[in-house]
């Protein structure tokens, strides 16, 4: 059993301008997220990729409860949790982490360090003393002295590490890291990608990894799925994809990765035009305004999901 089950899930966002959409007999609202399903098991890190406003966030703030999906199920170490209570919630949150894009922004300006590590535990009553405070930041490798400091005194890298602490201070079994190098230099990058591994590695965390860092999805997940709005267009093991996509969309992503080897030469999928609206969709294919191999077909009928063995596509002719 998986230790996060996502079925066909959807969510919806009021529209803008409601009145004159009730006036032109227009729906109040559209679909941001349209009909996506996706697993995770205990230990494993899945990659969700996509272009800002594809719906990547919100999913993660429907699975941590901040947003109701309209329909779908949303199954957490087998309860189903798409309706949860308050009560349910104040348990599930528990068991569930966020790391939040902004790592200064998201904490608290008028607390020490020490304080932000260790309010989880005194929200859920539990004991949140210094030697607590020193084993969280002694788990992503900083030193006790940092207790007393504000975020304003951390680098960014340092901000990043106190909000993996938070984050882990429950012990979770699933954390969510929005966007975690964002804003970063190459070099703490990379550290940074090295503490989740290990933290995942001595804790056994499963990790949704939201990013448009395709070199980051490459060295640290198992999985990746590429979102394109508000709908997968492929999904499968990171490896495979990356040797060979099915989508077009995915191919372009991938060839527009930048390659560290000046030496290497690729073919480079150019898309023309720009990403449309989820409150006015493209009929037929999301995509084939955009796609280089779109033919007549893709603007006329909505491609199923296909699957093929641990991977699949959203693609009538796919590569």
């Amino acid at each position: 059993m998986s230790l996060l089950e996502v079925t066909d899930l959807r969510i919806r966002y009021a529209r803008q301008g409601r009145v004159r959409a009730a006036l032109r007999r227009e729906p109040h609202d559209f679909e941001a997220v349209s009909g996506v399903s996706f697993r995770i098991d205990a230990g494993q890190t899945l990659g969700l990729v996509g272009e800002s406003g594809s719906g990547k966030s919100t999913i993660a703030r429907t699975l941590i409860g901040l947003k109701k999906p309209a329909s779908g199920s949303i199954r957490f170490d087998g309860q189903e949790i798409s309706a949860a209570s308050r009560r349910d919630w104040a348990r599930l949150r528990r068991q569930m982490s966020m790391m939040w894009q902004d790592p200064v922004g998201s904490l608290s300006p008028r607390l020490t360090v020490g304080s932000l590590v260790t309010e989880p535990l005194r929200i859920h009553g539990m004991t949140g003393d210094r030697a607590e405070a020193e084993r969280l930041l002694g788990l992503v490798g900083l030193p006790a002295e940092y207790i007393s400091r504000y975020p304003h005194q951390l680098s960014g890298g340092q901000a990043r590490r106190v909000g993996v602490a938070r984050a882990l201070a429950l012990d979770p079994k699933l954390l969510i890291a929005d966007e975690p190098t964002a804003g970063l230099d190459m070099s703490v990058q990379g550290e940074v990608l090295n503490l989740l591994n290990e933290v995942q590695k001595r804790t056994g965390v499963a990790v949704l990894v939201i990013t448009h860092n395709l070199n980051l999805v490459r060295h640290v997940t198992d999985r990746m799925a590429i979102m394109y709005l508000g709908r997968f267009v492929e999904e499968g093991p990171t490896d495979r994809i990356f040797d060979h996509s099915h989508h077009p969309y995915t191919a372009a992503l991938l060839s527009a990765n930048p390659e560290p080897d000046p030496d290497a030469r690729g073919a480079r999928v150019t898309l023309s035009g720009e990403v449309p609206s989820p409150v006015n969709r493209p009929s037929g294919c999301d995509f084939h305004p955009r796609c280089p191999w779109s033919r007549p077909e893709c603007g006329k009928t909505v491609p199923d999901w296909v699957p093929e063995g641990d991977r699949g596509h959203r693609c009538m002719f796919p590569l």
